[in-house]
């Protein structure tokens, strides 16, 4: 009996390492798609284990007496089971165990959440009284036949969508071998939630469709003046300049296209490295209407600068000036004629210190207040079921005007992205027939 136990207490401590090792592995990989299996993976084989290891430590004779039995149990038995505990516990993945009659007989709390029974139980239901979804069911039933099921794709259609990625295997099997019965005696299953790959991936791919869109417009366009301009149209001057004019128009169009493309991928991906410092706005923002000026006066628009000089906020200059400019130009692009642009400042400290944000040792972010830098314009408004999806990229609110309008659609995207890398956030309020008021929020210091 002793030589019995010290053998299970070197398996429990082997299976311990075993599990501490495969968790820090899982980690260490790079892809969040390849962690999440591979934690899976990991957590599937351990249970197994344990699950086997129960089975074996139920056939065997226990002591009658509770203390004998207490002083012949390994110290490694407890650290299995608390490990084994905070492990159900801890996972993020939802984790089910059937046994051959389709019963729940463990579970944990990912997986209550995953079933919407947070405060019930799930143990002793069967999985029909669980779920009807069929993908669930059959994955279940062919583990309990011993065929391992992998790669299941499970979509929740309650509240938010989840999708889950499900792998169910076989527990042990039928004792009787001489029957061939390969019927096993539960079944465990694992709910990988895939929902945010998912996501990753469709954006990914309506951002190379809008990519595709966007540079087949101009591409087109230039195609098309050149086979122009190459069957004789070179000999007419004043034509083939008209010709030249609009292919190098698109051109640009594409080489500004890409250029925000490769932006906001650095920018999103966090290859773009800030330099916060207390600047002063005033002069920002007169570089920014200096340089629209030619702009705003062929549509009539007189652009404002109202922020008091002498006032300063944290940020990254020349991101700063990056992100004002995309929304002047926006508020100029999409007024009326004759109308105005304002830009504002509230809450900028007036100081002329200039110390970088990892100096600034004595200073403290008041997460209650925030330096608030506004863009008004007297434009036509935005209608309000268009506000929520403004920031995102190639989303235009009228895509009829955009081809005449200019721009590549991803202005907006740069500013919250950028804003955002700050610390901070922007946001829209406009009102039909009123005007448009974009408003960027970064961190206050004092």
């Amino acid at each position: 009996m002793a030589e019995s136990m010290v053998i299970m207490s070197r398996r429990n401590l082997f299976l311990i390492v075993g599990l501490a090792a495969g968790i820090v592995i899982a980690l260490l990989l790079p892809s969040f798609n390849a962690r999440a299996v591979a934690s899976g993976l990991v957590v599937v084989v351990v249970l197994i284990l344990v699950f086997r290891f129960s089975q074996n430590s139920s056939n065997q004779s226990a002591p009658d007496d509770d203390n004998e039995r207490a002083q012949e149990s390994p110290p490694e038995t407890f650290a299995l089971g608390k490990l084994f505990e905070a492990t159900m516990s801890g996972m993020r993945e939802g984790l089910l165990v059937v046994d051959k009659d389709m019963r729940v007989v463990a579970s944990n709390a990912a997986a209550h959440q995953l079933f919407n029974l947070s405060k019930g139980k799930l143990n002793t239901q069967r999985l029909t009284e669980l779920t009807r979804n069929p993908a669930i069911y059959s994955a279940f039933l062919d583990a309990l036949q011993g065929s391992e099921r992998s790669g299941v794709r499970i979509q929740t259609h309650g509240p938010e969508r989840l999708v889950f990625d499900l792998r169910v295997v076989p527990l042990g099997h039928s004792p009787n071998p001489k029957d061939n019965d390969t019927n096993a005696e539960g079944a465990l299953g694992v709910f990988v939630d895939i929902t945010r790959i998912e996501r990753l991936e469709q954006i990914r791919q309506e951002f190379l469709s809008n990519v595709s869109h966007e540079l087949r417009t101009p591409l087109t366009a230039i195609l098309a003046f050149v086979e122009t301009l190459e069957t004789g149209a070179l000999e007419d001057k004043e034509s083939s300049q008209r010709f030249l004019s609009i292919i190098r128009r698109n051109a640009v169009r594409m080489q500004d296209l890409i250029d925000d493309t490769l932006e906001l991928s650095a920018i999103e991906s966090g290859n773009v490295h800030l330099r916060a410092e207390q600047v002063e706005l005033y002069p920002i923002v007169n570089d920014i209407v200096s340089s629209l000026a030619v702009r705003a006066a062929d549509q009539r628009i007189e652009v404002a600068n109202e922020v008091a000089q002498g006032a300063t906020v944290y940020a990254d200059a020349r991101r700063l000036e990056q992100m004002l400019t995309n929304l002047v130009e926006n508020a100029i692009k999409f007024n009326r004629a004759g109308g105005q642009v304002k830009i504002r400042c509230e809450g900028g400290e007036k100081t002329s210190e200039s110390r970088p944000v990892n100096e600034r040792k004595n200073r403290q972010i008041e997460t209650d207040h925030r330096d608030l830098i506004s863009v008004e314009d007297t434009g036509e408004g935005i209608p309000s079921q268009h506000l929520e999806r403004l920031f995102e990229r190639f989303y235009r609110v009228d895509r009829a005007r955009s081809p005449e309008m200019g721009g590549t659609g991803l202005g907006l995207a740069i500013v919250k992205h950028l804003a955002r890398a700050h610390g901070g956030e922007v946001t829209v309020r406009s009102e039909l027939g009123k005007g448009s008021t974009f408003t960027i929020e970064l961190p206050h210091y004092r």
